[in-house]
C-alpha cells in the first residue's frame, strides 16, 4: 500500500481541476496538491471601479476549483485505501 500511496502522491501533483466564476470571466487550475496552479482573467472583467466584483469572482473560482480537487483526492483515496480513513492523510496532499 505504500508504494501504492507513493505512486498516488506524484498523480495528483499531475491531476488538475479547473473552475469558472462570472460566466467565465475568471478561471483558475488547482492541482490534486490543492495548489493554484493557474488564474486567467478576461479584460472584460477588469473594471478598475468595482475592483470589488473582480476579488469575489477569483475567491469564488479559487474555492470551488479547491472543492473539486478536494473531491478528486477523496476518490483516488479511496480507490488505493478501499475506502479505510487513515489518519496523517492529509500530509498526502
Amino acid at each position: 500500500m505504500q508504494a501504492d500511496m507513493a505512486r498516488l502522491h506524484e498523480e495528483l501533483g499531475q491531476e488538475t481541476v479547473e473552475a469558472a466564476a462570472g460566466g467565465g470571466a475568471v478561471q483558475v487550475t488547482v492541482n490534486g496538491h490543492l495548489e493554484l496552479v493557474s488564474v486567467r482573467i478576461q479584460p472584460e472583467a477588469v473594471d478598475p471601479d468595482d475592483v470589488e466584483m473582480l476579488q469575489d469572482l477569483i475567491l469564488a473560482a479559487v474555492n470551488e476549483a479547491l472543492r473539486a480537487a478536494r473531491k478528486t483526492v477523496e476518490q483516488k483515496m479511496a480507490a488505493v485505501t478501499g475506502g479505510i480513513t487513515l489518519p496523517g492523510i492529509g500530509g498526502l496532499i
